[in-house]
């Protein structure tokens, strides 16, 4: 994996729509297109028009009263989908049989199926899919790669990757199970993706657990183990119950590898990659790197080559498997509520 820093030929900027006016777009994606000449925002849908007005104002293109409306416009050639994770399915389809490329912001839909349909249409249409998953772009991961591929911890045993945060506002959408809600979905295809990253892509769910929410029926917290063919194992922890943390540690024969702020760095950070080896420890610190620029980038490039990375698509439906499986396999236990046959006792003791 390495970071995408070619730009693409400007003579054309892609034209993009924006089909649905999320925070995400308005913090991170939108400010990369509007700093990017191969780009160009030309239109603004969202179910709530004087939004749509707001985002427009700030960013460019014109209010277009539905999203409906918005994929019928020929000057619109690929869209932007920062759209709740359970509307995601019904909305690509829409626009790749209408011709649109598309960008869609992570997990690419919420089930296995939708998403490997979703890509084989892609495929057939000869259009661009892409999983707006911006981390796996930033150049501090290929750093880390190269680290573990030139042996510098010995050979790579293990993966911990983890990402969770305190309690969302009552209202948040993660928090509705018919918009595909649910930590799993939001925040643990980020440390599953780290583990396919490092132990490649035949990795199985061997146990898990998904803490659900008994109000609003959605998990709030998980874990899973999962193992490589070559018994290599990865552990990935997430949720929204928890203080904040964003990192993943990759253990060694021989050392120990470290990243903090992996997943959602913001572009002024510069990142620290923590290398133990016995009793020497280094810390390397990396340029800042914006890396939903680096995405858009890899993305308006795919549109005007007719052509995506190698790996791309499997990525997408491997992570997707993933995620199928971790649901498959989890034992589901309840929010504020004991252990199924356990004593209170035990359960005070591990609070």
């Amino acid at each position: 994996m390495t970071a995408v820093s070619e730009r693409p030929p400007v003579s054309r900027p892609v034209r993009i729509g924006l089909l649905g006016c999320a925070d995400i777009a308005r913090r991170r994606t939108l400010p990369a297109i509007l700093a990017e000449p191969a780009a160009e925002l030309v239109a603004v849908a969202a179910r709530d028009t004087n939004k749509a007005k707001v985002y427009a104002k700030e960013f460019g293109g014109e209010v277009v009263r539905d999203y409906e409306a918005l994929l019928a416009r020929p000057d619109v050639e690929a869209v932007y989908v920062p759209l709740p994770a359970g509307l995601h399915h019904e909305w690509i389809t829409r626009a790749l049989d209408v011709g649109k490329h598309a960008l869609v912001e992570k997990p690419l839909t919420t089930r296995y199926a939708d998403t490997a349909e979703v890509l084989a249409l892609a495929g057939a249409r000869g259009l661009t899919l892409m999983e707006n998953l911006t981390f796996l772009r930033h150049g501090l991961h290929s750093t880390v790669v190269n680290l573990v591929t030139a042996g510098e911890i010995g050979e790579l045993r293990a993966v911990h990757g983890v990402f969770g945060f305190p309690p969302l506002n009552p209202g948040d959408i993660r928090y509705r199970p018919d918009l595909g809600g649910g930590a799993l979905l939001d925040l643990g295809v980020y440390p599953l993706s780290t583990a396919r990253l490092f132990l490649g892509p035949d990795l199985e769910v061997v146990g898990a657990t998904r803490t659900e929410d008994p109000e609003h029926g959605v998990d709030v917290a998980g874990g899973a183990l999962l193992c490589s063919p070559d018994g290599r194992t990865a552990q990935i922890d997430f949720g929204f119950q928890h203080g904040y943390r964003c990192e993943y540690t990759l253990w060694g024969s021989q050392g120990s590898i470290f990243v903090d702020r992996a997943f959602t760095p913001p572009p002024t950070w510069r990142p620290t990659v923590r290398l133990k080896r016995r009793h020497d420890v280094q810390e390397l610190v990396l340029p800042p790197e914006d890396q939903f620029a680096t995405t858009l980038r890899e993305f308006v490039t795919a549109v005007r080559t007719g052509g995506e990375r190698a790996g791309v698509a499997e990525r997408s439906r491997t992570l997707a498997g993933l995620v199928d499986e971790v649901r498959e396999r989890a034992r589901t236990l309840r929010a504020g509520q004991g252990l199924p046959g356990r004593g209170e006792d035990l359960i005070r003791r591990h609070r």
